[in-house]
């Protein structure tokens, strides 16, 4: 297992920086923040035109025929330059789904739209208890003979507000066993019944309300096989829940530089800050807690890549990850002092994202249960 980068994944990492920051400035992300969209589309073209919508996704869809360990070395940049925008929901969540359990005309009408930029999606799971459990699945699809009609509220959608579709999981059988009778769908966004409210979180990752209320939705929009979408969700969330890690891991690195120059510049009693014990201290902490994060993300990462059990891995890297960038932004925020809560900084920009990707996909908690169960206990 080699979790170095190639020549191409380097010339990725390197361009992704130049780029976003000279395209995506901090004024730019504070701007999507306050906005109701949090979207510009004019990045989201550049992006596209660069590959990077398309990455991970086969050539003949329109993709570069990349992997998922090349996406996660974009998206630890992105998280470096915390990207405001639906590339998360669109290739992550939606994108991969489609690839996975798609058929051969959804993927060449959605999958294809998806890598050229065309469109925006997302995935509506979570319900009212905001847990990522089968059981949790409430949302009905009741056959109606050459159409389906779905009922219920989903919570803490993702870009829901600026989506061009959704997929949707609904139960369309009662069962004992909660992880059977659950389906997928491809719904327009746009469909009567269908009522988006978004929400204000402390993110201001434009997270929403999605209620669907006798929402029409026609056969051939059922994504996979019937009552056996479970599986495929769960495959979803371990790719989702190592790239939420890599995005984590990007804004460690970037509240870590900011923070030892910072140390280096700032002088008090004659002399720069980082050259007392205490601040040594607290960046030698962090450099272990963003280098922790990283390998053990990448090793995640990898493992999922290349198709072998990964469930342990993953849950690892989220369980420690989700508590490191948190450790690290804290400490950021005191070496920079009182200047760093101020809403004119970018530590609070960081700081936000370590709290809202604490909980994305299961907090570390609920990541340790898995681990444990793993580890036959």
């Amino acid at each position: 297992m080699d979790l170095g980068l190639n020549e191409e994944q380097e010339m990725l990492r390197k361009s992704a920086r130049e780029f976003l920051s000279k395209e995506c400035p901090k004024k730019l992300v504070r701007e999507l923040d306050e906005s109701d969209t949090g979207f510009s589309r004019d990045l989201w073209k550049k992006m596209a035109e660069l590959g990077w919508i398309g990455l991970p996704f086969p050539e003949k869809f329109g993709g570069n025929g990349g992997t998922l360990f090349d996406l996660i070395v974009l998206l630890d940049e992105m998280g470096y330059n915390i990207v405001p925008g639906p590339f998360f929901s669109t290739v992550v969540l939606s994108g991969f789904t489609l690839l996975e359990a798609g058929s051969d005309e959804q993927k060449q009408s959605y999958l294809s739209k998806i890598c050229s930029g065309e469109m925006v999606m997302t995935f509506a799971l979570t319900e009212l208890d905001g847990t990522y459990l089968p059981k949790s699945i409430e949302t009905a699809a009741k056959n109606k003979g050459n159409h389906y009609v779905l009922n219920g509220t989903k919570l803490f959608v993702p870009d829901a507000n600026i989506a061009d579709f959704m997929l949707v999981a609904a139960r369309t059988k009662s069962s004992s066993n909660p992880e059977e009778g659950i389906s997928i769908f491809l719904v327009d966004a746009k469909s009567p019944g269908v009522r988006v409210t978004l929400l204000k979180t402390l993110g201001r990752d434009k997270l929403c309300e999605v209620v669907f209320e006798d929402v029409k939705v026609p056969e051939k929009s059922l994504v996979g096989k019937l009552d056996s979408g479970w599986p495929i969700i769960k495959s979803i969330l371990r790719k989702a829940t190592v790239a939420k890690c890599a995005e984590m891991v990007g804004g460690a690195q970037a509240s870590l530089d900011m923070a030892v120059n910072y140390a280096k510049e700032r002088v008090q009693f004659n002399r720069p800050i980082g050259s007392f014990q205490a601040i040594q201290h607290y960046c030698a902490n962090m450099v272990t807690d963003v280098d922790g994060s990283r390998f053990i993300t990448y090793k995640a990462a990898w493992t999922e890549s290349e198709g072998l059990p990964s469930d342990m891995e993953v849950s690892m890297a989220k369980a420690w990850t989700s508590e490191a960038y948190k450790r690290v932004a804290v400490l950021a925020h005191q070496i920079f002092g009182a200047i760093g809560f101020t809403m004119d900084h970018d530590m609070h920009l960081y700081f936000r994202r370590a709290k809202a990707g604490e909980l994305a996909y299961g907090d570390a908690d609920f990541h340790r249960e898995i681990v444990a169960a793993q580890l036959g206990l």
